[in-house]
C-alpha cells in the first residue's frame, strides 16, 4: 500500500477483525490523522476508545468514525491525563471498558505528549513543578494507561496484545532547549523496552513519526530558544521536509499490518 493510501474506500472493511483499540492525543495531528486509518480496519465488534483534552474536536472525530457504517463503538474520553483527576478518568475507563470487551486483540497507541517550555535552556529549568508537570503526562499518564489497559485485557486464550509508542528522534538525540521533551521520549522508549522483555507475549513498538508538519512544529521554529536550532526547524518548513501526518500514519499503519518488527524496537519512519 503506498504512503497516503487508507481511507475507508480503500481498505477492506474490518479487514483486522474484532479489536479493542485504545489511542491517545486522537483531536488533532497526528493522532486524528491516525485515528482515520484506523477506524475502517476494525471489524465488528470493535471497539475504539479515543483519549484528548479538548471534548468539542473529539466528540466531532468520534461522530465522524461512528457515520463510517461499520457498527464501530467509539468511547470518548475528555481528560488532561497530566493531572491526576484526568488520569484517573481515563484509567477508570479503561478498566471499565475493557475488562467487559471479549475481542481477539488489544491495541495500544500513546500518542499524547507536549513539547514543554523550549524556549528554556537545561538551566533555566529549575522549577520541580514545571518538570514533575510535564512528566506527569509524558511518562507517567502513558505508563499507567498501558499497565492498566494491559490489566483490564488480560491475556486472554487466542488473543494478541500490541502497544505502540509514538517516539520521536529526540529519544536517541539531545536537542539544545529540548532536554523535557528529549528526556521524556528517551524515558517512554526505555519504559516501553522493558515492557517487551517483561512481557514477551505482548508485541512492542517504538514509533518515531519523523518532523511532522503540526503545530507543535509551528512552536518548534518559532519559541526554541537556541538560534541554531530555531533556524534548523524553520529550513525543514521551507525546504518541504515537513512530513503531512497521513502519511507517517500511514507508515504505521503498515508496520502493525506487516507485523514483522522486533518487540520493543525503535523505528523511524525514515527507516521504512
Amino acid at each position: 500500500m503506498e504512503p497516503g493510501q487508507g481511507s475507508g474506500a480503500q481498505v477492506v472493511s474490518g479487514r483486522w477483525g474484532t479489536v479493542a483499540c485504545v489511542l491517545t492525543g486522537a483531536s488533532r495531528g497526528f493522532g486524528l490523522s491516525l485515528a482515520r486509518l484506523l477506524a475502517p480496519r476494525l471489524g465488528e465488534g470493535s471497539v475504539l476508545i479515543l483519549l484528548a483534552r479538548s471534548a468539542a474536536p473529539l466528540a466531532e472525530l468520534a461522530a465522524e468514525l461512528r457515520g463510517g457504517g461499520t457498527g464501530l463503538r467509539v468511547e470518548c474520553v475528555a481528560a488532561d491525563l497530566g493531572c491526576e483527576q484526568g488520569l484517573q478518568t481515563a484509567v477508570a475507563t479503561l478498566r471499565e471498558v475493557l475488562t467487559a470487551v471479549r475481542t481477539g486483540r488489544l491495541l495500544l497507541i500513546n500518542n499524547a505528549g507536549s513539547l514543554g517550555d523550549i524556549s528554556k535552556s537545561f538551566l533555566g529549568l529549575t522549577d520541580p513543578d514545571e518538570i514533575n508537570s510535564y512528566f506527569a503526562l509524558n511518562v507517567t499518564s502513558a505508563l499507567c494507561l498501558t499497565s492498566t489497559a494491559l490489566q483490564a485485557f488480560g491475556n486472554q486464550p487466542g488473543s494478541s496484545r500490541t502497544v505502540v509508542n509514538i517516539s520521536s528522534l529526540c529519544a536517541v538525540k539531545p536537542f539544545k532547549n529540548w532536554a523535557l521533551y528529549c528526556s521524556g521520549k528517551a524515558s517512554r522508549d526505555m519504559m516501553f523496552q522493558v515492557l517487551a522483555l517483561e512481557e514477551p507475549d505482548v508485541r512492542v513498538l517504538n514509533y518515531a513519526p519523523g518532523p511532522l508538519d503540526t503545530y507543535m512544529q509551528f512552536l518548534a521554529r518559532t519559541m526554541t530558544g537556541d538560534p541554531e536550532m530555531r533556524q534548523y526547524f524553520q529550513s525543514l518548513q521551507e525546504s518541504g521536509q515537513l512530513i503531512d501526518c497521513t502519511v507517517s500514519a500511514q507508515k504505521l499503519v503498515n508496520l502493525l499490518e506487516e507485523d514483522t518488527f522486533s518487540s520493543g524496537a525503535h523505528v523511524d519512519f525514515y527507516d521504512i
